[in-house]
């Protein structure tokens, strides 16, 4: 197996990040042909070329600005190490990476992550956003440590994932303000022809939904589905269609958007997921978000 030589990483990084062979070589205090030499060796040992010229500039590749995001984060890393060590003022960041399915509340998570930032060591999030199966296989690779997600993993998942449950709620049909008070009048049969917002079919809330307009004998006038549910809820403050929404998500999105609701549908159930790929939570942070979002979803429904 070849490793790799960060002694060649790091002069990279530098000219990099000082933007030039020059400004790099000065503040490391050794001479350009060197550092050209080691980033030669760095390119030879990838395969890949880092810098190309535009016109009298060296500018980085997309293999060379993959390459420098990584090095930010092994030297960043390096530093908080010898910090610790030495037991310096400022004792390594804690980071918490977290995927959140595309069908998951963005105004629910922005909830769910805000106790993380009182506690009183410092906190580094990094959020990805995606489909399920992608997410998973990121914390199966262990690059997250916490998935949010309206479903729990799928038993036909090929690695270990363990799903705690957050809670669950109903749903509230909203719209802006004008199409929801002529909808208000005689719901849900109102519904019946409305125009409609819906997320994709592959969500559990959509499932639920289809469920529920079944059983009434409701066919609404489907205008839009989508994945990104923040379109959806900015196309509904225009007046395009009622939506459903999570009742735990109803007064951020009131106040965000103007919705006002139609009516409460406690038969649609949407629930709320923590996916880790440990059986027993660990992570201090991981920790805090689940209890404490057990205790928001319970007390708003």
């Amino acid at each position: 197996m070849e490793w790799l030589n960060y002694h060649h990483l790091r002069y990279f990084w530098s000219v990099a990040k000082e933007g030039s062979l020059a400004a790099a070589a000065a503040k490391l205090r050794v001479s350009q042909p060197s550092i050209s030499a080691q980033i030669g060796e760095l390119e030879a040992a990838l395969g890949e070329k880092l810098f190309q010229r535009e016109g009298r500039k060296n500018v980085l590749t997309e293999t060379g600005r993959i390459v420098f995001g990584y090095a930010e984060e092994i030297f960043a890393l390096g530093l908080e190490l010898m910090n610790v060590v030495n037991q310096r003022p400022g004792s390594r960041t804690l980071r918490l990476h977290v995927g959140v399915s595309d069908s998951f509340p963005k105004l629910l998570t922005n909830e769910i992550l805000q106790p993380v930032f009182a506690l009183p060591q410092t906190v580094h999030i990094i959020c990805r956003e995606g489909k399920m199966e992608d997410l998973l296989a990121q914390l199966a690779a262990h690059r997250l440590d916490i998935v949010l997600a309206d479903e729990p993993a799928s038993s036909s998942v090929l690695f270990k994932t363990f799903s705690h449950s957050l809670g669950e709620t109903g749903t509230t049909v909203c719209a802006e303000k004008k199409l929801a008070e002529k909808l208000k009048r005689n719901f849900p049969k109102s519904l019946n022809g409305a125009p409609a917002l819906l997320p994709t079919e592959n969500t559990s809330l959509r499932r639920a939904l289809e469920t529920w307009f079944r059983d009434q004998k409701i066919e609404p006038k489907i205008v839009a589905e989508f994945e990104d549910l923040a379109l959806m809820k900015a196309m509904a403050a225009e007046g395009r269609g009622f939506i459903a929404l999570p009742t735990v998500a109803m007064s951020d999105a009131m106040a965000q958007y103007g919705f006002q609701p139609i009516g409460r549908v406690e038969k649609c159930r949407v629930q709320f997921h923590a996916i880790t790929a440990e059986r027993r939570i660990v992570h201090p942070a991981v920790l805090l978000i689940t209890h404490q979002a057990r205790v928001m979803i319970r007390d708003r429904c």
